[in-house]
């Protein structure tokens, strides 16, 4: 399907929230007193959409006849979008205030290069609030900077959580725990750099 501009997009989901609400589309009308646009401007948007794929038309001359595309896929549907409605206190209380907003985990765990995620096992990073179970989302990455907490694969083959240094003449590989030694060698084969930890409780 072609893009739509923005203004498309809103009207759009206008037209998909006020199918849902009411069971029935809204009239050229109720579309341009919602966005305060005039009706001729309302029909050209219409008909951009319509001319795009995104919106198709029942009946001629029904005021109520649009239909958006079954193909139409919104940002605000994806599976990975929740509904961000405020902030809650972990200290002092604070007054509840609902926004309308959401949080989008692809967007929240953006990044240039692949992504992947890995569930962990064992508690040696736990000080860095990595637990046992939790997912750590990843950055395909081969060259870490000092200090960041990669997935490295060592000469035995076993794969490894840990902070990354390098020193001279060779590498360590720190774990967060007290309970763990570090691991040190002349070189490790890092898999990916951790941009993100997901727990489920």
């Amino acid at each position: 399907m072609q893009p739509v501009t923005p203004r498309q997009l809103e009207i759009l989901r206008f037209i998909r929230d006020f199918r849902n609400h009411n069971g029935y589309s809204p009239t050229m009308q109720e579309i341009g007193d919602h966005f305060h646009l005039t009706k001729v401007t309302v029909f050209e948007h219409v008909a951009a959409l319509e001319r795009k794929g995104w919106l198709l038309r029942g009946a001629k001359h029904s005021a109520r006849s649009l239909q958006v595309s079954s193909e139409a896929e919104f940002p605000d549907e994806k599976p990975t979008r929740l509904p961000l409605v405020g902030r809650i206190a972990a200290g002092v209380p604070i007054e509840a205030i609902e926004d309308r907003e959401a949080l989008d985990l692809e967007e929240m765990f953006e990044a240039p290069g692949e992504r992947f995620a890995l569930r962990v096992a064992g508690d040696s990073m736990i000080d860095e609030q990595i637990r046992d179970g939790d997912y750590v989302v990843c950055e395909r990455r081969t060259e870490p900077r000092n200090g960041e907490t990669v997935v490295a694969l060592l000469d035995d083959g076993d794969a490894t959580l840990k902070k990354f240094y390098r020193e001279r003449g060779r590498v360590r590989l720190q774990p967060a725990n007290e309970k763990y030694q570090p691991i040190y060698a002349e070189s490790v084969n890092v898999q990916g750099v951790v941009i993100g930890v997901i727990r489920r409780m």
